[in-house]
C-alpha cells in the first residue's frame, strides 16, 4: 500500500487524515477500535485499507462505533470492495471515497463477529490455512489460491455431522463444509444465481456439498471456478435470516475452527449465524463510480 498515494489524495481534495500502519496483525483490533472511537469524536471516518480480512476487522469496530466506514481495497480478492463498486486501484478508491455517501448496508453475524462476505466451519477453514502457507511461500494471487485449494480437495478429510435449526425447524446434515455468503459477487462467480437475490433482499446464503470423496471434492471446486456450482445435484443450498447449527457431543470438543472473512479462528459452539440489515455504514461514491470487475472465486 502507497501511503504517499493517499496524502496525495487527501491533500489535494482539501481533506485531513490520520493513517495508522499496522506492522503486528495481533493488534489491528485494538487500533482499529481506538481509531472508531477518533471518528466518532470528530466527526469523522473510519477507513480500513487491506484484503477482506483486515476490512471485516476494521469495519467490526465501525458497527460497534456506529461511525461512518470506508473502504480501500488491497487484498487479492477484495469481494467486498468489487461488489460495492469500490476502485481496486488506490487513488482512484481514495478519489471515491472524497465522492462518497453514507449507504447502509447489511452485514453477517456468526456468533459475536460480523462477516462480510463469508463465514465457515469444516473443510473451508482448513483449506484458508492452507491457502495462507502456500502464498507466503509462492506469492498471493488466485492462481496460487485456486492450485492450493485443489491440493486441500485431494487429501484426506473428514465428514461433519450437524444439526441446523432453522425457522423453528430441526435438519441433520453430513457435510465437508458449512458455506454462508453474504456477497452477491461471489454467489454469481461460483454460479449459485438462485442466491444472488436473496442476499440482495437481507438474507444469507448456506451452502453445503452432500458426503464425496476425493475426485468429487475435486469436481466441486472446478464447477464453482467455472461458475457452474448451480447445476450440481450434490450441494444444498438454501437462504435464510437466522440459523443455529449444533455438533453432537460424540466430538467431544466445544471449540472448532471457523472462517470469517478469510481470517481463521476457533469459536465456541453452538453457531449462530444472522444477518444484520443496513447495519454498516459504509461510504460509497455515486453510480458513475467504477463498476465491479468480474474475477475468481475464493
Amino acid at each position: 500500500m502507497r501511503i504517499s498515494t493517499i496524502n496525495e489524495v487527501m491533500d489535494a481534495g482539501g481533506r485531513v487524515c490520520h493513517l495508522e500502519v499496522v506492522d503486528e496483525p495481533e493488534r489491528i483490533e485494538q487500533i482499529a477500535k481506538d481509531m472508531a472511537a477518533k471518528a466518532v469524536a470528530s466527526g469523522g471516518v473510519l477507513v480500513a485499507a487491506g484484503g477482506d480480512g483486515t476490512i471485516n476487522t476494521v469495519a467490526h469496530q465501525a458497527v460497534l462505533a456506529g461511525c461512518a466506514f470506508g473502504v480501500l481495497p488491497q487484498g487479492t480478492f477484495n469481494y467486498f470492495g468489487r461488489t460495492h463498486g469500490i476502485p481496486e486501484d488506490l487513488a482512484e478508491a481514495v478519489h471515491a471515497l472524497l465522492r462518497a455517501k453514507i449507504k447502509p448496508v447489511q452485514v453477517g453475524m456468526l456468533n459475536d463477529k460480523i462477516f462480510l462476505v463469508n463465514a465457515s466451519v469444516g473443510l473451508y477453514p482448513a483449506l484458508l490455512e492452507e491457502r495462507e502457507h502456500d502464498k507466503r511461500e509462492f506469492g498471493r494471487s488466485r492462481v496460487v489460491a485456486f492450485l492450493s485449494a485443489i491440493k486441500m480437495a485431494l487429501r484426506a478429510h473428514r465428514h461433519l455431522q450437524i444439526r441446523l435449526e432453522l425457522d423453528g425447524k430441526e435438519q441433520r446434515l453430513r457435510t465437508t463444509t458449512l458455506f454462508v455468503g453474504n456477497n452477491r459477487l461471489q454467489m454469481e462467480q461460483v454460479g449459485m444465481e438462485q442466491l444472488t437475490d436473496a442476499v440482495e433482499d437481507g438474507q444469507l446464503a448456506a451452502l453445503a456439498p452432500k458426503p464425496m470423496g476425493k475426485l468429487g471434492l475435486l469436481g466441486l471446486l472446478v464447477r464453482g471456478a467455472l461458475g457452474k456450482l448451480g447445476n450440481a445435484d450434490d450441494v444444498v443450498a438454501f437462504s435464510f435470516k437466522r440459523m443455529t447449527v449444533r455438533t453432537p457431543s460424540l466430538y467431544g470438543r466445544k471449540r472448532l475452527k471457523v472462517a470469517v472473512d478469510g481470517e481463521v479462528s476457533q469459536m465456541a459452539t453452538p453457531f449462530e449465524f444472522r444477518v444484520l440489515e443496513g447495519r454498516l455504514k459504509l461510504l460509497l461514491a455515486p453510480p458513475q463510480a467504477a463498476a465491479a470487475t468480474p474475477g475468481d472465486a475464493a
